[in-house]
């Protein structure tokens, strides 16, 4: 478990499956996220998903909790290869937790875990062009932005730049 005052990363339990499915089953939240994240979301997709983190051997996949309550999910995918010293981030909040400052402080956590406690050297990510709450939060955070990767996503049938960003120890 990750903590910072009334926010807690943890691992996901099979009693999240019923927020999981209720607050990522939501258009807003789809139209940041890759397209593998199915939508509609499911209570199944729910129970899949849980049982595929709970299966890590090294935990990189967390609920978000905040004031004790599950508010979404962050986590890590450590890349391969000659990028083996890499992780990639992603996180998404339930609409009812937005601007409460709860994405800031669990990046700022599972960060810290990635870069300290698992070994990587590097971490980023790629935020649509739209997403400015997300680019904020990384930013704060102390991700720097390496580039815009021109026209390089299609979501809902548009193209879009992606932002990268990234943070190294």
């Amino acid at each position: 478990m990750l903590t910072e005052g009334n926010i807690l990363l943890r691992r996901l339990e099979d009693s999240d499956r019923e927020p999981l499915a209720k607050l990522v089953n939501n258009k807003k939240i789809w139209d940041n996220v890759r397209d593998m994240l199915p939508f509609p979301y499911t209570h199944k997709d729910a129970e899949t998903f849980i049982k595929l983190a709970k299966l890590e051997k090294t935990p990189m996949t967390f609920a978000i909790g905040y004031e004790e309550r599950f508010c979404g999910v962050i986590g890590l995918t450590a890349q391969s290869d000659i990028y083996r010293k890499t992780a990639e981030i992603g996180y998404w909040l339930g609409e009812p937790f937005w601007n409460k400052g709860i994405a800031t402080i669990a990046v700022k956590l599972i960060t810290s875990y990635g870069l300290h406690s698992l070994g990587f050297i590097r971490i980023h990510t790629g935020v649509f062009e739209y997403n400015k709450g997300s680019m904020r939060v990384l930013e704060k955070n102390g991700y720097a932005k390496d580039g815009i990767f021109k026209k390089s996503i299609i979501k809902n049938g548009q193209i879009w730049d992606e932002h990268r960003f990234s943070i190294t120890r």
